[in-house]
């Protein structure tokens, strides 16, 4: 009895966690140990600041040609992709420059300020977007959009810190379908709402301001979203822990390393040694790529001439075809995808799903020879599952740089792979608006005339994608093969 008295005395302390009053991560996680339930309004948080203030402001260029073609800066039809894709990749190209950055701010003063900077960057610069009064306006804008909006690592950051242990899968993944939704959501909202005088003149006059800025009103739209984001989210909880004390003595977890400044050298040497982060990293960024490319000349290809091989869209005949993907993108996510990555492996579901991009992308020029209700239901069906191929693969990436370092490198191994994904992301629009300019001038070439050469280029980087899953390119956790297979 004494002994085991003893044993009982010794060994409780050791079990105790250490909360300290003035530390906003201690309450978190005090709070995290109270709270037993699914934490609704924590994922309906985050998932908010990542589709209205992530997202949708990042991806409202859908009417990019047409806004293009009105600055007059292109002196052929041909030349309009070009310009397109310059104003699309800016954003890129400024968030690559300052990720890394932002990345350290958050560790030091919180995820909480790298937050609401970024949804506040979103309302101003997303708003001056929409007034842009030429070319150089609009690629200003959105560059420095991307300079000042640092979000989406600390976000990620901040779901690994808000939820439980048992939460946190999900929590992450709220992130993923956020993404996801909003890179659907926001061209079609910029489909739909762009030039309304011309598509409602009974509410719009083309005297009005929405009549003279023609690309306002869809960019006011998502600012304002934005703007109640911002202000909601002044009452998101801090996790990061302001303690100078070990964070071993307060979480079992080991977060705050990450917070320390004397191994920040370290973490980051460490981390770029590893190379089951970095190759998941190397293939994350390759499918970016494509992604981001498909998504430009996705845009170009529906609204280009029937003569230039495109399909003659309107913007609001796109913004229909991407609601429709949006719609199928959220029922997936929450309902199928959770079966088939526990089925499978988060590998396997990614090379099934690159795999099968690969016939359905090679399909695509073959539907401009098609018009009517048959081209709208095969469109909607190819981009509902072109959409659905992508975003598992970006989940299935995502889940395996997690699982290739500790949680308190998350963090840092966020910011190296948000710098390099947006270096290519930044190559991809300006890739795909180049390539699609190009492949417009050769209708009558013999090998891949048109846009069949545009989606046989993006066949190739797919491929690349796929064939980097496999060993030697790709390296997997030690301990973690059998969950990640």
């Amino acid at each position: 009895m004494a002994a085991a008295a003893a044993e009982e005395e010794y060994t409780v302390p050791l079990l105790k966690k250490q909360y300290y009053e003035n530390c906003p991560g201690c309450k978190v996680d005090e709070l995290k140990e109270l709270k037993r339930g699914l934490p609704i309004r924590e994922f309906l948080s985050i998932w908010t600041v990542v589709l209205c203030s992530g997202k949708l402001g990042i991806t409202l260029v859908q009417y990019g040609e047409i806004q293009i073609r009105d600055f007059k800066i292109a002196e052929k039809e041909e030349d309009i992709g070009y310009y397109a894709g310059y104003v699309g990749s800016s954003f890129m190209f400024g968030r690559a420059l300052t990720s890394f950055f932002w990345g350290i701010v958050a560790d030091r003063y919180g995820r909480k300020p790298v937050i609401l900077l970024g949804t506040s960057s979103v309302v101003i610069f997303n708003t001056i977007f929409g007034l842009s009064l030429n070319f150089w306006m609009a690629v200003i804008s959105r560059f420095m959009l991307g300079f000042l909006n640092g979000l989406l690592g600390p976000i990620k950051a901040y779901a690994s810190e808000i939820f439980r242990n048992e939460h946190q899968a999900l929590g992450l993944s709220t992130i993923t379908t956020a993404w996801g939704i909003g890179l659907i959501i926001g061209p079609a909202l910029g489909g739909f709402l762009a030039q309304p005088a011309e598509k409602y003149p009974a509410l719009f006059s083309k005297d009005s301001l929405f009549g003279r800025f023609p690309y306002f009103l869809p960019s006011l739209a998502i600012s304002l979203l934005a703007g109640g984001v911002t202000i909601a989210s002044c009452w998101l909880p801090e996790t990061l822990h302001t303690h100078k004390e070990k964070r071993a003595a307060c979480d079992d977890s080991f977060d705050a390393l990450e917070t320390a400044s004397g191994e920040q050298k370290k973490q980051a040497a460490s981390l770029l040694r590893n190379w089951p982060l970095m190759s998941s990293i190397m293939v994350y960024c390759i499918f970016s790529l494509h992604d981001m490319a498909y998504t430009e000349i996705f845009s170009l290809w529906a609204v280009s001439p029937i003569k230039l091989g495109g399909l003659g869209y309107s913007t609001e005949n796109v913004g229909e075809v991407l609601a429709v993907s949006g719609f199928g993108l959220l029922v997936f996510q929450l309902a199928l995808y959770p079966y088939a990555e526990r089925l499978l492996g988060p590998v396997m579901v990614c090379r099934i799903a690159g795999a099968l991009s690969i016939p359905l992308l090679a399909s695509y020029p073959f539907l401009s020879k098609l018009s009517g209700f048959s081209l709208s239901v095969l469109l909607n069906c190819a981009s509902v599952l072109k959409n659905l191929l992508s975003v598992s693969i970006v989940t299935c990436l995502f889940m395996l740089q997690n699982s290739a370092v500790e949680q308190h490198q998350r963090g840092a191994a966020n910011g190296i792979a948000m710098t390099a994904m947006s270096l290519f992301k930044a190559a991809g629009p300006a890739g795909g608006g180049s390539l699609f300019s190009w492949a417009e001038t050769r209708q009558d070439a013999a090998f891949l005339p048109g846009n069949q050469m545009v989606f046989f280029v993006l066949n190739v980087v797919e491929a690349i994608g796929v064939l980097f899953t496999f060993k030697p390119f790709l390296a997997l956790p030690r301990g973690r093969t059998a969950t990640v297979q």
